[in-house]
């Protein structure tokens, strides 16, 4: 019983490193103000703070957004959920190959500051990247 308290109590510490929820109040107003520039339409903002960055997570209609920006309020990447259908056929051929009998759970696309397109593929406990061509660039687990 210990040994799981302190397994459980060894991941919470390293999920909270990573990632740590910020109130509003403490996200700088030049970060904010990037974020609605943008994205007019936000609200229900949930924030975290990522490494010095900051991840505004909101929806959208019926769209889940994820927008990570940099402390001077510059848009590191933007992720939009899309349907797994919308992922290019490769990423899909790519999972049943190397992932069978799983099952894509969410899927998004995600642009970063250069305009350059990659697709997730969530698994059971992983993110999968590809690029924009639908070919497999790496794993992240959760």
């Amino acid at each position: 019983m210990k040994k799981l308290f302190f397994l459980l109590a060894a991941v919470a510490s390293v999920s909270f490193a990573n990632a740590q929820k910020v109130s509003e109040k403490e996200v700088p107003a030049v970060v904010k103000s990037a974020l609605h520039k943008n994205h007019p339409d936000a609200k229900d903002l949930k924030w975290e703070k990522e490494k010095g960055n900051y991840e505004a997570e909101f929806e959208v209609g019926e769209k889940d957004y994820s927008v990570l920006i940099d402390a001077s309020g510059k848009i590191i990447e933007t992720e939009v959920e899309i349907k797994t259908d919308a992922l290019p056929a490769r990423v899909k051929e790519y999972v049943s190959k190397n992932y069978a009998g799983q099952k894509i759970k969410e899927a998004a696309k995600i642009t970063d500051a250069n305009s350059v397109v990659t697709y997730e593929a969530e698994i059971k406990g992983k993110d999968l990247i590809f690029d924009q061509s639908g070919k497999f660039l790496k794993e992240i687990k959760d």
